[in-house]
Parts: C-alpha cells; structure tokens; sequence
C-alpha cells in the first residue's frame, strides 16, 4: 500500500482530523472509548478506496473526507457491534470493546457510531452518499443473518456463499468506491462503474480471508477457525460436491459437532487440501480480483490509477 499512502498522504492525515472530530463526545466515558478506537484503528483500506477512488475522477474535498469518515465510522460500529454477536475479547490485537467496558456499552457505541454517521452526512446534506452507505449497512445485516440461518443445517451451495459475502464485505468496499466517485462527480456510470469495481475487489478480500482458514504455505499452519464456528467457506462448499455421500457427511458431521477437536479439524482441512478446494478458491479469488483490474484499466492511466490497483493486489497478495 506505499503507492497510495504516497499519492494521497497529505489526504489520508487530512482524514483522520475529520475522523476525530467526528467521534468527540461531550460524554466523558464515550470520549474515552473514542479515542481508544481512534488509537487502535486498522490499515484503513476503505478509506483509502474512497479517496482513492475520488481522487480517480476529480478533486478530493470535504465531501470526499465526509464519505471516508462515514465509510470508517460504518465500519468501526459493526466490528463493535460483531465482536458482541462473536462474544470475542480481541480486536486487532487490542481489547476488544466489549472486553473492557462490557456488552451493554459496547452496543450503545455501536450505535452511536452509526448515528454520528447519519448526521454527518445530513447535517451537511450529502444524500446521495448517505444513501450509498445506507444499502451497504442493509445488505452487511442481510449478509450476516443470512450465514447464521443457512449455518444451521450446513447445507447451501456457492451460490448462496457468494450471496454471503457479497453483502458481509463486498458491499462496504463497493459503497466506498461509489462514495468517492459520488463527492466528486454527478457522472451516474462513473459511480455504478467504480461501486462495481469495488464489489469485485471486496469478494476477493474476502475469499482470501477465508483461505487463511486453511493455512497456506506463506501464512504457517492451520487454524481451522471458520470450521470451529461452523461456518461453511469457499474451499470446504467446493470440496463437498465433490467427496463421495459418506464422507460428506463425516465432513457435515464434523463441522456440526467435533469443531473444537484439532484432529478432526486436521482432517477436514487435509480433505479440502487434498480434493483441490484450495486451488479452487485461489483461482475464484484472482477471477474478481482480475474483474476488478478490468473495469480500473478502463480508466484513463494515472499515479491515481497506479495506487488503486497496488490496492486490489494487495488484498490477493496479503500475508494476513
């Protein structure tokens, strides 16, 4: 990510001024929080999509630093709001909210986060972001409830698998993409273009998150994490069209009931590794990532341009 720090460095620290000021709190208690969250934040992708992705087709402005602080307040409140769902006690390395304040705090965060998102864009009367936004945080929802019925009987095909993602992660990305087009040009193709673009790089993200799963050679062993809360990703879905009824089965049965046994996690992961569900997925994943490239190359070449496609490979190429 060195080129897109280096095209839009001064625009990045210029965001994360706006971010903080979009966080305060006359509260002392969520001030606090606030800026703990602010201290602990991640690589800040998104946005950088969004600036990235305004700077692609016109000027950045404080339309496009508004859209980047929505698109990362968004974020930040549904990790706030997952890691209470996941009942997880860690986030990047750091406490998660909820293990230092609790879950009823780490809710009320959550939507905090979103409101201070809502009035920042009506209060400067960006509704044509907003709206973009807004479909993205409806299909995350969708997204996640839809994993968590069809998580019951661990039976659905790809089709619903990509349904999955395409509104866990890829809607974000996409919205982010469309949000920085959007604050800087009323061109409607432009911004359908670049949402398109961000959908194929979001589904890529996601499936090599998911194949860290795995534990390919570059990123060390196993894990097994996904099968632990059982959750059917792209390399196991593959792998059981292709298994015999039995072991399908033995794998469904595992998945459902064993998840927290290391051998019998080892040994779903070395069927998926042996029936090429690896492979597949790695091959699905440079699919979007090249669809992503094709709608960006149809771009006139720029620095610009340049940045946003060191972006997309990174997500393929990314050692964590």
């Amino acid at each position: 990510m060195d080129l897109a720090k280096k095209i839009i460095g001064p625009e990045l620290e210029m965001f994360e001024q706006h971010f903080k000021n979009a966080v305060k709190s006359r509260v002392s208690l969520l001030d606090r929080i606030m800026q703990y969250i602010v201290k602990r934040k991640g690589k800040q992708m998104r946005p950088m999509f969004v600036l990235l992705s305004a700077k692609l087709h016109g000027t950045i402005n404080d339309s496009s630093y508004r859209a980047a602080s929505l698109v990362e307040l968004l974020h930040t409140a549904t990790l706030v709001h997952d890691d209470v769902v996941d009942e997880a006690l860690e986030r990047r390395g750091y406490f998660s909210i909820n293990a230092l304040w609790k879950n009823k705090i780490a809710v009320l965060v959550g939507d905090y986060l979103l409101s201070k998102g809502l009035l920042l864009s009506l209060d400067n009367k960006d509704f044509e972001i907003l709206t973009i936004l807004s479909n993205a945080v409806k299909k995350m929802s969708e997204g996640e409830l839809l994993q968590i019925e069809k998580t019951r009987n661990l039976n659905f095909d790809e089709s619903i698998y990509y349904e999955i993602i395409n509104g866990k992660t890829a809607s974000l990305l996409a919205s982010s993409c469309a949000a920085g087009a959007s604050s800087v040009t009323k061109d409607i193709e432009v911004v359908e273009k670049m949402r398109t673009f961000g959908d194929a790089v979001g589904m890529a993200f996601q499936i090599k998150d998911d194949l860290f799963d795995y534990g390919e050679a570059k990123v060390g062993k196993p894990t097994g994490n996904d099968i632990k809360e059982k959750k059917l990703t792209l390399p196991l879905i593959h792998i059981l069209q292709k298994v015999t009824p039995n072991l399908k089965k033995e794998i469904i049965y595992i998945v459902k009931n064993n998840n927290n046994d290391k051998a019998k996690v080892k040994f779903v992961i070395d069927h998926v590794i042996q029936y090429g569900g690896i492979e597949y997925a790695t091959q699905k994943m440079l699919d979007y990532r090249d669809q992503a490239l094709e709608i960006l190359h149809s771009f006139p070449a720029s620095p610009t341009r340049d940045a946003l496609e060191e972006l997309v490979r990174y997500t393929t190429d990314r050692k964590f």
